[in-house]
């Protein structure tokens, strides 16, 4: 047993030698620099959302004025059509006889109307001599170198003829009547046959579309639908209670979902009728030229109504995990996860609605690799 001894005690008497002991070591903590911002409060604008639909400022539903048989269609819905640009032939022929027999009878008219003058010129010279011929016979009636009988004979030669140059003028004045109704039969065929072919009012885009070649056209039918370019508007349902902030020319915000885009606009038109069922109106505003906008896109529009004082941080600071927001507070040197309610967003700060009090130090932006207990360094 006693060298078990022996052996035993060997650790224990060179720990009580001469030698120094060896002493722990300690690493240094690495801590990561943060930036921070205090969760401050601001004037936060209030505001009130409105939902709408995106129309055309001006929309046109083409029809015909006549009852016809389309022979020609060169439009589609979705085409971009320019003003004045045909959309419809229609079987116009029975219009074009109609103007050729109007022609005709104008022409005709014409030829009278020489006649007419060329009557009226033989009148006036006949006229003329009977006059000439009748003072000559009234200088020698004077002189007793004629009879009463030739006297009144020149006479009666002049009446006659004085007659006749009446007649004449007569004639040619009711051919100038006749000329003007000729020439508006002329005109009003021509613009009946005019009719045969339908342009577009304006420059648009088609967005209905109701006739192919060989359809029967009746007066009135809706042909197509057209929608002016780059005038829209959103029309946007308003609560009845808000309609007083619906001013014309107020400015508001509004963004468009399907352009994932919020630009600036102005109210244009406030519908003095009020929905009886629905509690509410219609406000109309004139939307910017946007390139994608058109009808039917859903939007909302953001009315200005004050301001209140929030608690805000950097949009930066939150972080957004599905349904939960968190953002790191720096506390002691070290970084804590917070969780925050979060409100309304107004360019890059966010409004915090619980979670957070005032001067509390946000870390923002949020290094990468940070997480709940880390060790930081703020930066100041």
């Amino acid at each position: 047993m006693r060298p078990y001894y022996a052996l035993a005690l060997l650790p224990f008497l060179s720990g009580c030698g001469s030698e120094p002991s060896l002493k722990a070591v300690t690493a240094p903590v690495t801590r990561m620099r943060v930036e921070t911002v205090a969760a401050a409060e601001t004037e936060w604008p209030s505001t009130y959302e409105a939902t709408g639909t995106v129309r055309a400022r001006t929309t046109a539903t083409i029809s015909s004025k006549l009852m016809a048989y389309a022979r020609e269609v060169h439009a589609q819905i979705g085409d971009r059509v320019r003003e004045g640009q045909p959309l419809v032939v229609l079987d116009a022929r029975d219009l074009e006889t109609s103007v050729a027999r109007a022609e005709a009878g104008r022409e005709e008219v014409k030829n009278a109307v020489l006649e007419a003058e060329s009557a009226v010129a033989l009148s006036s010279s006949q006229f003329d001599l009977a006059r000439v011929t009748f003072h000559r016979m009234q200088d020698l009636l004077n002189k007793k170198s004629i009879t009463n009988q030739e006297y009144d004979e020149a006479s009666a030669r002049l009446k006659a003829a004085q007659a006749a140059l009446g007649m004449a003028r007569a004639k040619r004045t009711q051919l100038d009547a006749k000329m003007a109704q000729m020439e508006q039969e002329v005109s009003a065929a021509g613009i009946q046959r005019g009719y045969s072919e339908i342009v577009a009012p304006f420059a648009g885009t088609i967005t209905t579309k109701s006739i192919d070649p060989g359809t029967l056209v009746v007066p009135g039918a809706p042909l197509f639908t057209i929608e002016r370019n780059g005038a829209y508007r959103l029309e946007a349902s308003v609560e009845e209670s808000r309609l007083s902030v619906a001013r014309v020319g107020k400015a508001v915000s509004v963004t468009i979902d399907g352009m994932d885009r919020t630009f600036p606009a102005r109210v244009a038109e406030v519908v003095p009728l009020v929905d009886a069922a629905a509690r509410s109106g219609t406000v109309k505003i004139d939307l910017p030229l946007l390139s994608g906008l058109r009808s039917g896109l859903f939007g909302r529009a953001f009315f200005d109504i004050g301001g209140r004082r929030v608690l805000t941080v950097p949009s930066a600071s939150v972080t957004e995990r599905g349904q939960l927001q968190s953002v790191y507070i720096a506390e002691d040197n070290i970084a804590h996860t917070r969780l925050v309610t979060i409100g309304t967003r107004v360019k890059d700060k966010i409004e915090i609605l619980s979670g957070l009090n005032q001067g509390e130090r946000v870390i923002v932006p949020i290094p990468t690799g940070l997480a709940d207990g880390t060790p930081i360094e703020v930066r100041q």
